[in-house]
């Protein structure tokens, strides 16, 4: 299989990828295209198909297996596909997991990671409210298996846990740096902060927004699970309970970025930072790993949407100046 990652400008394919969006337009003429969305494990490009009447064209749908003949092409720096020919495939001669991008880190250890940072919050209302959750059998197979996004960071099969796990490590990082901070209530705001993008989001294939997800959002969703889960709990504090859901309301900082709370509180700041400096760098990662390769590692990339900035590789020690 060439995956989508080994794609070079110029290359003639026949494969077999994902449809993950289909889009109709109209050309300068007035006639139809479709610009389709085609993914695999490593990432998606754009395809285009000019005559989709056209006896070559073969019907198909989202979230089909489609094998496509067709031209790389370079688009304004971007790599897509002039699509010649596309038909159905049949879903029994692929293997799914070559289409389902997932976390290249190993997510039984994670996970067992994350329950030892559970079991060393101190207050047992929280431990409990943590163990309500994370030892649900339902609930943390699908944590496990989740995504943290439709895109943008850790898109991909395992995403939500590794997201969680390295934002609740920086907030433990903070804890102990900052001597003030409340370690048990930074902790477990950590590791709750993105738990409603289990309903957000649909499972895979699709990753796109469920009907929750696009009325309500993660952050409310989360919200209002953990207010629920709490009050199960005989001697919840009630303060306690509302600094919690504070935190979650206020994780991404700012109210044009969603949040429906700036943070007020010390934990909500540091949670609102970790989550932020979690999904900067996992982005720079991904978009770095998605354009280098064949010598050009440590060219500039050009202007990336989501950190508002140009972008490339740092050299390594052993690179010398030009």
């Amino acid at each position: 299989m060439t995956y989508i990652n080994e794609l070079v400008n110029g290359q003639r394919i026949q494969e077999t990828y994902l449809v993950r969006k289909i889009n109709v337009g109209k050309t300068k003429a007035g006639k139809d295209y479709w610009s389709v969305t085609l993914g695999d494990s490593t990432g998606t490009i754009d395809a285009k198909i000019w005559s989709p009447g056209d006896p070559n064209i073969s019907e198909f749908n989202e979230l089909d297996y489609v094998e496509i003949n067709g031209d790389v092409q370079d688009y304004k720096g971007e790599l897509q596909i002039k699509v010649n020919s596309a038909r159905k495939a049949d879903p029994a001669s692929v293997d799914p997991a070559d289409f389902m991008p997932s976390t290249q880190k190993n997510v039984e250890r994670m996970y067992q990671e994350l329950l030892t940072l559970v079991n060393s919050v101190g207050a047992p209302y929280f431990k409990e409210l943590l163990l309500a959750f994370f030892d649900d059998p339902k609930l943390s197979a699908e944590f496990r298996k989740h995504s943290a996004a439709k895109s943008v960071h850790h898109s991909f099969v395992g995403g939500l846990l590794e997201h969680t796990l390295s934002v609740t490590k920086i907030c433990d990082f903070y804890a102990q740096n900052y001597s003030f901070l409340n370690r048990d209530l930074l902790i477990t705001a950590a590791l709750l902060h993105d738990i409603g993008k289990i309903y957000e989001l649909n499972d895979f294939p699709a990753n796109d927004y469920s009907d929750p997800g696009q009325l309500l959002g993660h952050i409310y969703i989360g919200a209002h699970m953990i207010d629920s889960k709490a009050a199960e709990i005989e001697g919840f504090p009630e303060v306690k309970k509302n600094e919690l859901v504070h935190c979650i309301l206020a994780h991404h900082g700012e109210l044009e970025f969603g949040s429906p709370k700036k943070p007020e509180l010390a934990e909500a700041i540091a949670l609102s930072f970790a989550d932020n400096a979690d999904a900067k760098l996992e982005t720079f990662k991904e978009a770095v790993e998605a354009k280098t390769g064949n010598g050009d590692e440590y060219r500039w990339l050009g202007m990336n949407k989501f950190l508002e900035t140009n972008i490339r590789k740092t050299t390594p020690d052993h690179v010398e100046e030009e």
